[in-house]
């Protein structure tokens, strides 16, 4: 015999349920309590249809964090005995204080249907409401209800019964929906999330996720779950309060208050969809509503946005140059000091070129890297992030993408200093594969933290003058190719339909200083970390490519005697007094001193590879130094810089004084702006980091795509960068 269909009726107090259950069951319902406690049950068939529906009416509840016997009972009964379809019934006139629950039921993953009762006084207070376009965002179907009149009912009973025998017949596992709680929280929860995966904690009834969340929002039964369930439960609360002091001291506020913020933000969004005519928002959230109306309007917005962005850069530079000059001459000293200090030899060169030169190249940019991270930190802790995500929605539908995938971008660079890494892990929020592989491919084309010193030393080089400017557009050109790109790959190879668009929109705060600046150094640190650990050991690694095996024995002794027949001269010229002849035979030292270098560079293992792939680079006018730091730059492109710095420290020897890398191009008749612009336009858009390439194999589950991406991006960099300076060369613009 075929079990009961069941279906569960939730919703906050005081919204038509129980006039709902009645018009649903009629008079074939029971009612009696809970066991073990006195909150009511009730049970009923569902008349009308022809299948056999029990229909559970769960206590009336605002939240499912278990803050009373009701909201606890009705938790239980959904995680326990999963009803095939769960109806939420809303107060339409108050459809924003409802939603709450509702998005809290997605969270969980059930199979959830909206019922939108009291349509009729929602209508009297003006509020026009367009259901189906609630249930096209959303994803679930959506009735309008005037229980009490019996308006809708029996189309409700026929969708719910559809729903719950569908399911029954083909279950699938639940969904939830996820929703980010800002980068505080975000972080948090994934890593609570493992481990209570890795330990199967109470995965039996709900999703990892929510159970992580339920931590942080410190509920009693969850918790106390933990606690019985051996070292995860410590464990779990250590890290959530871990992330508590993290959001009071960044933030000033408690997880709770920030991931109801974040339900509520993501409630307005879909309202603001076309959903609700006319704004009938809480109080708290007006002021937010207000600066909307400017902030995120159709055509002020847009440009609001823009300026904001060019500010960042704007703001970047005019405070961070001097800084940034200073660190220069500080590693110039330091390097002319262990010059003076050490004997010629492989150590010295160690230090000063593989060290020095290297890493502490990329260290120079510390002081405008410090700037716009605190710069994005306002942005982010202000709500305004959010809403530069919600305005190109618009844009991304147009090129194949969903709006959810703005926040990946913008993590990853769109606003130059992101990482790639995390970027690529925020494409989780996607529902639909195809959106989120087509955002998993394009993210690398974003100006992330490792590019930014690169272009910051190229456009100091070649645009001085309009460095904030020329730096902007490389970050729009970022986006332009990665909307391109995904357009190319959604009309071939992962062509499908589009899917609804909502995300959060969190309400303005003021951000705290000690939040800006927790915010900033955390970034910056992880940055100067990364720098002195992994940027190290490649700068090193590269070091002693571009160093061994040396000159053949031949080559070595001809460049010596040369060495040895002109100091000869000189001594002889010093001897007799004759300063131009001094003059000249120290300037023909230091060329032959060049020379052997140059030439050992060139014979060295990474100098070989250099020149190996010249016949195909110098189409984009790359020679087989800038192919050096180009091939480090798969590894991590702020190699690039160090390999740049080491290289040309090495391929010159100026005696006791080191030079800013900078100047070296800058003085270097082979680095014209043409080549400026090649490079740059290669760097932005070639290979992700050895690290994203991992980041991508583990979301998309195969080598595959990151073999790809790695392939795919470097052809279309390459061609594009030989594009330009084969176009720029012909228009007279290489020189």
């Amino acid at each position: 015999m075929q079990r009961p269909l069941t279906v569960a009726l939730a919703g906050n107090p005081n919204a038509g349920k129980s006039t709902l259950f009645n018009a649903l069951t009629g008079a074939r319902q029971h009612v009696g309590n809970y066991p073990g406690i006195t909150v009511d049950k009730k049970e009923g068939r569902l008349q009308g249809v022809e299948a056999d529906v029990r229909v559970v009416d769960l206590p009336g509840a605002y939240s499912l964090t278990a803050y009373s016997q009701e909201e606890l009972v009705a938790r239980d009964m959904l995680a326990l005995e999963r009803p095939d379809a769960v109806v939420d019934v809303l107060n339409a006139g108050a459809l924003e204080r409802n939603l709450y629950l509702g998005v809290q039921l997605l969270e969980l993953g059930v199979p959830l249907i909206l019922a939108l009762n009291m349509m009729d006084e929602a209508k009297k207070h003006g509020l026009r409401i367009d259901g189906a376009k609630l249930g096209k965002l959303l994803g679930l179907p959506v009735v309008e209800l005037i229980a009490k009149k019996g308006v809708g009912v029996a189309e409700l009973a026929k969708i719910v019964t559809d729903r719950a025998a569908m399911r029954a017949q083909h279950p699938e596992p639940w969904r939830p929906l996820v929703i980010s709680y800002g980068p505080d929280l975000d972080d948090a929860i994934a890593s609570m999330t493992t481990a209570i995966e890795a330990a199967g904690f109470l995965t039996d009834r709900y999703p990892a996720r929510w159970v992580a969340i339920k931590y942080l929002e410190n509920d009693p039964p969850v918790m106390e779950e933990g606690r019985r369930a051996g070292a995860i439960g410590p464990s779990l609360e250590a890290m959530a309060a871990k992330a508590a002091a993290h959001c009071n001291d960044t933030l000033n506020t408690y997880p709770e208050a920030i991931i109801a913020d974040y339900r509520y933000g993501f409630i307005s969004s879909i309202l603001k969809n076309g959903v609700l005519s006319r704004d009938d928002r809480l109080e708290r959230v007006e002021f937010s509503d207000k600066i909307d109306r400017v902030l995120t309007h159709k055509f002020l917005g847009p440009v609001a946005m823009l300026g904001v962005l060019y500010l960042v850069y704007k703001i970047t530079f005019g405070l961070g140059r001097v800084p940034m000059n200073w660190m220069q001459d500080g590693f110039s000293l330091l390097g002319e000091t262990a010059t003076s200090l050490l004997p010629e030899g492989l150590l010295r060169s160690l230090l000063v070129s593989g060290v020095i030169d290297g890493a502490g190249g990329v260290l120079s940019f510390v002081p405008l890297i410090l700037i716009i991270f605190m710069l994005i930190a306002f942005l982010e802790d202000s709500g305004y992030m959010a809403r530069i995500a919600y305005m190109l929605d618009r844009v991304f539908r147009i090129f194949g993408l969903h709006g959810c995938s703005v926040m990946p971008f913008i993590i990853s660079g769109g606003i130059a200093g992101g990482c790639a890494v995390p970027g690529v892990m925020a494409s989780r929020t996607l529902r639909s594969p195809k959106e989120k592989l087509a955002t998993l491919l394009t993210v690398p084309f974003m100006t992330c933290g490792a590019k930014l010193p690169v272009f910051i030393l190229l456009t100091g080089v070649f645009f001085p003058r309009f460095q904030a400017l020329v730096l902007f557009a490389i970050t729009l050109s970022g986006w332009a190719a990665a909307l391109c790109v995904a357009w190319f790959l959604r009309k071939t190879m992962i062509a499908g339909p589009s899917t609804p668009f909502v995300m959060e929109l969190p309400p303005y705060r003021l951000p705290t200083w000690k939040g800006l600046c927790i915010h900033t150094w955390e970034r910056t640190w992880q940055y100067i970390r990364k720098a002195g650990s992994v940027i190290l050991a490649i700068s090193v690694l590269l070091w002693a490519a571009m160093t061994f095996p040396g000159l053949p024995g031949e080559e070595a002794a001809r460049y010596e005697a040369a060495r040895t027949e002109i100091s000869a001269a000189l001594d002889n010229a010093k001897t007799n007094g004759d300063e131009q002849a001094v003059q000249k035979l120290t300037e023909d030292l230091g060329s032959a001193d060049n020379e052997r270098a140059a030439a050992a560079l060139r014979h060295s293992i990474a100098g070989r590879a250099g020149i190996a792939v010249e016949s195909v680079s110098r189409y984009a006018g790359f020679d087989w130094r800038t192919n050096i730091a180009l091939i480090g730059g798969f590894a991590a492109k702020e190699v690039i810089v160090s390999t740049l710095g080491t290289a040309y420290s090495l391929g010159k020897v100026e005696s006791g004084e080191t030079t800013p890398l900078a100047e070296q191009l800058a003085g270097d008749p082979a680095w014209t702006m043409l080549k400026g612009v090649s490079l740059i336009v290669f760097i932005l858009l070639y290979a992700p980091c050895f690290i994203t390439v991992v980041a991508i194999a583990r979301e998309t589950g195969s080598w595959r795509w990151a073999l790809f991406s790695t392939a795919f991006n470097t052809g279309l960099a390459f061609a594009l960068a030989a594009g330009v300076y084969q176009i720029g060369t012909l228009m007279g613009l290489g020189h």
